[in-house]
């Protein structure tokens, strides 16, 4: 067992990796390293409860009885810029170093931005608590605003914006939104929502530019049209956060790249989170999944590998969830645009039914509108080696 732990990443998957190696009965020295200079706090509510009902920064704490329990050296406000893999030393942003027997990469994504408008006030994107607290800060003035991206983060952020009483439009180059979450004729559904509830969608539109001297006064489309707009959140994805790693030897290909433990191509440097991709049985295309859930589950696989070396592989089904308007919207597996659809227990015209996604006669994914429990039993039976039938799966739930 190691002597010294060194975590890079401060927030959801640092923490719980902590967390799970205290349990695990690790009692050695423990250092997280954090580029902000927060304390670990949940990021899901930055897009809705922060924004539309103006929640005090202690209710981000992810930590609910303190961090101070979990006896770890914290050093926050100093991202790491290099890591030396053999040596486990890790060079910190201030020059200081930080030597450990075990390395674990929790650094998660950073925002996608785009290659104009640098220069100009009024466009934002949201990753960070420092984030959500200028667009906090500027939703206050009652702009008008644009949502560049009509995925997970702009639509949440579109749906604040709305019940805020402010004028909200919607640019997304695809024809629906959340068309890679949920396939194009939920991502419909949602939208008519969006729409009842005041939103204005440009679908099959993309941005071409900025206009304004100074601040942001307008977006410019790829059809020609100008819109108006004092604010601009840009919600176009997010990268893995691993430049820094370049020259340490770990193999990286849109994240790095792990076995189903989580282990890397470095002994003793471990991986997982939205920074990672890792082996899995259910899904050989080794995607990563950026979810609230996977970065949690990995932390236990992690803790148990580094400690004990007794873990065995994990091969989770991913699932997230996402509140908009009235909307509880919750998905399990992985979609893709050929999937067959089956809708049961309600309808589309209602808020409240199950869609289940099928390939290849098996069950693929499952989309919940305020369906949790037969959800997460269908979670269950997609992990299991075999999968379920899809004709199985929507004869037991259309009855």
């Amino acid at each position: 067992m190691p002597d010294h732990i060194a975590v890079v990443g401060a927030s959801l998957a640092g923490l719980r990796t902590v967390e799970a190696l205290r349990r695990e009965g690790f009692a050695g020295r423990i250092t997280v390293i954090g580029a902000e200079e927060s304390l670990p706090y949940d990021r899901p509510p930055l897009s809705k409860q922060f924004l539309v009902d103006d929640w005090g920064e202690e209710k981000l704490a992810l930590s609910r009885d303190g961090v101070e329990a979990l006896d770890a050296e914290w050093k926050l406000g100093q991202a790491a810029t290099s890591l030396a893999a053999d040596a486990k030393r890790l060079t910190l942003a201030d020059g200081s170093t930080v030597e450990a027997d075990a390395v674990v990469l929790a650094t998660g994504t950073r925002a996608r931005r785009l290659p104009f408008g640098k220069e100009l006030d009024g466009i934002v994107e949201l990753r960070t608590l420092e984030d959500a607290r200028k667009l906090r800060s500027a939703i206050a003035s009652n702009p008008r605003v644009v949502v560049v991206g009509a995925g997970f983060i702009g639509m949440e952020v579109a749906a604040s914006c709305r019940k805020k009483g402010l004028e909200v439009t919607v640019v997304e180059p695809l024809p629906a939104p959340l068309i890679r979450g949920l396939g194009s004729v939920l991502g419909e559904r949602v939208a008519r929502t969006h729409r009842d509830e005041g939103v204005v969608f440009r679908l099959g539109a993309g941005v071409d530019g900025f206009e304004g001297e100074g601040s942001v006064t307008g977006v410019r489309l790829s059809d020609g049209e100008m819109l108006p707009a004092e604010l601009v959140i840009v919600g176009v994805g997010a990268a893995p956060a691993t430049e820094w790693l370049d020259g340490a030897g770990i193999d990286i290909d849109n994240g790095v790249l792990c076995d189903a433990t989580g282990s890397t191509s470095r002994e003793g440097v471990y991986a997982l989170g939205d920074c990672a991709r890792w082996e899995n049985a259910k899904y050989p295309e080794r995607p990563r999944f950026e979810h609230w859930t996977s970065a949690v589950e990995q932390s236990e696989v992690v803790a148990k590998r580094i400690v004990s070396g007794a873990a065995g592989p994990h091969a989770p089904v991913p699932y997230v969830w996402t509140d908009q308007f009235h909307l509880r919207i919750a998905m399990a597996g992985e979609i893709q645009p050929d999937d067959e659809m089956q809708v049961c227990m309600g309808t589309l015209e209602e808020d409240q039914f199950l869609a289940l996604f099928g390939r290849k006669g098996k069950l693929s994914g499952v989309v919940a509108f305020k369906r949790p429990r037969p959800l997460m039993a269908l979670r269950r039976k997609l992990a299991e080696p075999d999968g379920i039938s899809f004709a199985d799966a929507v004869a037991e739930y259309s009855s």
